[in-house]
């Protein structure tokens, strides 16, 4: 029993993560946190689209949250010469800000036309990285079948 105990106590040092790990020794490559946002950018879409309001302001805020994590984890990319807090700044400040806006207010045109300069943002920030192979465009379909985008009766 005694050595059962000792290799449980062992196991679960083993397993608990390390100070350098607890204190941030991960962090997701921006390659990650970019397809998620991708994701994000897409179900913002589908749910404005719907009328599904909550879904989209739950979405923004979770692409503004993605954006955090890029300022936070990749504060300078590679060969990109301008911190990405910088780029993000520039291009997604007022696109994020007036989508929002149009999300509170429940402004079908103000979210299709806000959603579209969202997107022009993302263009402009991957063609000022070298990263302008990667376009980005308004969802023509939903790649999420499990999930339902119409408002809920």
């Amino acid at each position: 029993m005694r050595s059962f105990s000792s290799l449980m106590i062992l196991w679960l040092l083993a397993a608990a993560p390390s100070s350098s790990a607890a204190a941030g020794g991960y962090a997701p490559g921006l390659g990650e946190i970019m397809a998620q946002t991708a994701n994000r950018h897409t179900k913002l879409w589908l749910a404005g689209n719907a009328g599904n309001w909550e879904l989209a302001a739950y979405e923004l805020d979770e692409l503004e949250e993605g954006f955090e994590d890029v300022e936070k984890y990749h504060p300078k990319h590679k060969s990109i010469p301008v911190p990405l807090s910088k780029l993000i700044a520039g291009t997604m400040k007022a696109p994020l800000e007036n989508l929002r806006a149009a999300v509170k207010t429940r402004d079908k045109d103000g979210f299709v036309r806000n959603y579209d300069q969202l997107t022009a943002g993302c263009n402009n920030c991957h063609l000022s990285t070298k990263f302008g192979f990667n376009t980005v465009i308004r969802p023509n379909h939903n790649p999420f079948p499990s999930q339902r985008f119409e408002p809920n009766p």
